[in-house]
C-alpha cells in the first residue's frame, strides 16, 4: 500500500505489466514502455501484432530474443530517462530495437548506442515489425499461440486506455510533440467503438479515452459519420457512455463546445472529470507559450461546468519558470488557483527541449526561482487538495478496486484517473474484495491526496 506522492509526473502512464509466459522454443521479445498513455497504447498495439505471429512476450531481459524500447521525447529529462533506459536494455539483453518519439531523432540515439539493432520513429509499427523479423525470425505454432479477442494489454485487465486520433494541430511554442507525431488523426468512430466494446465484453470496467486533443476529435475528418457513429467527442462521448463501463476524458483543451460534455457527465454517462492541461493563467505567459489566452473566461466556464455538474472533478498540469515569467505573473498563476480550486493538479519546471522554440525566448528564468515557485505552486495545490478532500469524509461514493495486498485494497473514486491522480484505501473488511470490483465506500478519513474508507 502506497500513498499518492505530490510531485507525480502527469506524463507517465502506469507501468506497463507484462503476463503470459512464452512456451518452450517460442520466440520472445520484451518490451519496455516509457512516456505517457499514447506511448502504452502503441506499445499494446506492437505487442498484440507480434502475438499474432507467434511471438512470446517476456517479463525479463534474460527471457527475451530482443528488447523493444518505446521511448518518450516530451522533455530533455524524458529524453535522458529513454537514453538510460536503452542503455540498461542493451547492457542486460545486448539486442534492442527503439521505438516511440525520441526515435524521430535517429542520429541522437544512434550517438548514444551505436549497438541498437534499429530505430523507429512514433506509431510507426509496420517498421518496428520489420526490425524484430530481421532480428528474431517468427516461429509460429498455430496449434498453441492462440491471440485473445482483445489483444495484448499492458495495464491491468479492469481498465484500459482507448486512443482516439493521433498528433496534433497545436503549436505550443514549449511542446515538439506536432512534430514528432504529426497533425491530428482522428480513427473513424465505428471502429473506436468497435475496439471499445470488444474492451468491455473482456472484462474491461473503465474506458480512459485519449489523445493528444481529445476535444478537436474528428476536426480533420469533418466530424465524419460511418455506420451509425459520428466523429466528434460529444457524440462519442455519448456512444461510450451506452456500453456500461466508466469513461473517463483525457487531454481535453477547454474549446466552447466542451460545455456539451458536462450534461453527459450530470446524467452518468460518462464520468464527471475533466483533465484539461491549463498550463498557465497569466495572459502574456500564454501568449508566450502560443496558447489561448482568456484565463478569466476560463474561470467563467468552470463556473459553468460546476452549476450543470456539481460533482465535476478538474484536473490540470501547469508550467512554472516559463521563459520571461516574472514573480508578478507567477503570483497571477496562484491568484488564479484560489479561484479555480481545481481538485487535482500536476506541475513542470520549465524546461528547454531541442527543437523547441521556447528556447529562444529572451530572460530565462534561473533553476532556483523555477524550484521555489514550484514549491509554491504546488504547496497551495496541496491545500486545496486537502481541502476538497476533508469535505468527502462522511460521504458514500463508488470506487473500483485496483490492488489487493496484505495491508489494504487500493481503490479509486470516480475522482481519480490511474497513476496520476490519488487512491482511496480500503483497510478493514477487504480480504473477500477482487480486483475490478465497484464498490460502494464510506469516507471516513481523509489525507493531502488520498482516501480511506470502508464498505456499506
Amino acid at each position: 500500500m502506497s500513498t499518492n506522492p505530490p510531485d507525480l509526473r502527469p506524463d507517465l502512464a502506469p507501468k506497463a505489466k507484462l503476463r503470459d509466459p512464452a512456451r518452450p522454443g517460442q520466440p520472445s521479445i520484451g518490451m519496455v514502455s516509457l512516456g505517457c498513455p499514447k506511448a502504452l497504447v502503441d506499445s499494446e498495439r506492437i505487442l498484440t501484432r507480434l502475438r499474432a505471429e507467434g511471438y512470446g512476450v517476456s517479463p525479463d531481459y534474460a527471457g527475451a530474443d530482443a528488447v523493444i524500447v518505446n521511448t518518450c521525447g516530451f522533455l530533455d529529462s524524458a529524453k535522458a530517462e529513454s537514453l538510460d533506459a536503452i542503455g540498461e536494455a542493451l547492457s542486460e539483453n545486448g539486442r534492442v530495437i527503439v521505438t516511440g518519439c525520441l526515435g524521430a531523432e535517429p542520429d541522437y540515439i544512434t550517438g548514444a548506442h551505436p549497438k541498437v539493432l534499429a530505430v523507429t520513429g512514433p506509431h510507426q509499427y509496420e517498421q518496428v515489425l520489420d526490425a524484430v523479423h530481421a532480428a528474431v525470425p517468427p516461429s509460429p505454432d498455430p496449434f498453441v499461440d492462440l491471440l485473445p479477442a482483445s489483444g495484448v494489454s499492458l495495464t491491468p485487465r479492469h481498465f484500459s486506455y482507448l486512443k482516439i486520433s493521433e498528433g496534433c494541430n497545436h503549436k505550443c511554442k514549449f511542446c515538439i510533440i506536432p512534430d514528432m507525431r504529426g497533425r491530428l488523426q482522428s480513427r473513424p468512430a465505428h471502429a473506436v467503438m468497435r475496439e471499445a466494446e470488444k474492451l468491455v465484453e473482456a472484462g474491461v470496467k473503465e474506458l480512459l479515452v485519449i489523445s493528444q486533443d481529445t476535444s478537436a476529435y474528428g476536426v480533420d475528418i469533418k466530424h465524419a459519420e460511418d455506420r451509425g457513429h459520428r466523429a466528434h467527442i460529444t457524440d462519442l462521448a455519448r456512444d461510450l457512455g451506452t456500453l456500461g463501463a466508466w469513461v473517463r476524458l483525457h487531454y481535453v483543451y477547454p474549446y466552447p463546445h466542451v460545455r456539451k460534455l458536462i450534461p453527459l457527465m450530470a446524467d452518468g454517462l460518462v464520468l464527471p472529470y475533466l483533465d484539461i492541461p491549463f498550463q498557465h493563467a497569466h495572459p502574456d505567459v500564454l501568449k508566450r507559450m502560443a496558447r489561448p489566452a482568456a484565463a478569466s473566461k476560463t474561470l467563467d466556464e468552470i463556473a459553468a461546468w460546476r452549476d450543470i455538474c456539481p460533482d465535476i472533478t478538474l484536473r490540470s498540469t501547469f508550467i512554472v519558470g516559463y521563459p520571461g515569467e516574472t514573480e508578478a505573473e507567477f503570483q497571477t498563476l496562484l491568484d488564479w488557483m484560489d479561484e479555480a480550486q481545481l481538485d487535482r493538479v500536476g506541475c513542470f519546471q520549465y524546461e528547454n527541449v531541442d527543437g523547441a522554440r521556447s528556447n529562444a525566448l529572451p530572460d530565462h528564468v534561473p533553476a532556483d526561482i523555477k524550484q521555489e515557485r514550484w514549491d509554491r505552486f504546488m504547496g497551495k495545490a496541496q491545500a486545496i487538495s486537502e481541502a476538497k478532500l476533508a469535505a468527502k469524509v462522511g460521504s458514500v461514493i463508488d470506487v473500483i478496486v485496483d490492488e489487493i495486498d496484505e495491508d489494504a485494497a487500493t481503490c479509486r473514486t470516480k475522482a481519480d484517473a490511474p497513476e496520476i491522480d490519488g487512491n482511496l484505501f480500503i483497510d478493514e473488511g477487504f480480504e473477500g474484495l477482487s480486483v475490478g470490483d465497484i464498490l460502494r465506500v464510506e469516507v471516513d478519513e481523509a489525507g493531502e491526496y488520498d482516501l480511506w474508507g470502508k464498505l456499506v
